[in-house]
């Protein structure tokens, strides 16, 4: 499992004053209030950013982070990742899973054929659909319905399911 979740992605400034624009990547942009810090991903490390201020803007998330107080000190910063520790994510209801913990999941059926590795989970309005990889690199989409998706085993990276008829058509 990821120590690390993803809550955000800085998309590009804000102004000239050090604040941010940042696409969410959390079902709940609203739980930005209740942050108080987040860790950026610099690819070499991950930097404490003390959060002082959160605004919303159209499907962004502005953000003023403590001693970045004009444009040159966070536009370098430009596409990176902000994490939040996993002990800090918000509470999973049942059956409900983070993204990050299915990919790289190895997907078998429930007649005991290896189907390939999850790969992507696609979020539309009426349910999130997986994208599975074969070992022929072909993707296979299955909807993540309970009909479809029997079992999800998140320490053993392992996801059982039905492939209802005509799907793999």
């Amino acid at each position: 499992m990821e120590q690390f979740l993803r809550v955000g992605v800085i998309s590009s400034t804000h102004g000239v004053k050090g604040e941010v624009k940042v696409f969410p990547t959390t079902d709940d942009p609203a739980r930005f209030k209740a942050l108080k810090t987040v860790l950026l991903d610099t690819g070499k490390e991950h930097k404490a950013l003390e959060i002082t201020g959160v605004k919303f803007f159209k499907n962004k998330v502005i953000l003023k982070f403590k001693g970045f107080d004009n444009i040159s000190d966070i536009e370098k910063y430009k596409g990176m990742d902000l994490l939040i520790p996993r002990e800090d994510a918000v509470p999973l209801e049942e059956n409900e899973n983070f993204i990050a913990d299915l990919i790289d999941m190895t997907v078998v059926t429930d007649r005991g054929e290896t189907l390939g590795t999850l790969v992507d989970v696609l979020e539309t309005g009426a349910n999130d659909v997986y994208v599975i990889e074969t070992e022929g690199k072909k993707e296979i989409l299955l909807p993540a319905i309970k009909d479809c998706i029997l079992d999800v085993n998140v320490e053993e990276k392992h996801m059982l399911v039905h492939v209802l008829e005509g799907l793999l058509d």
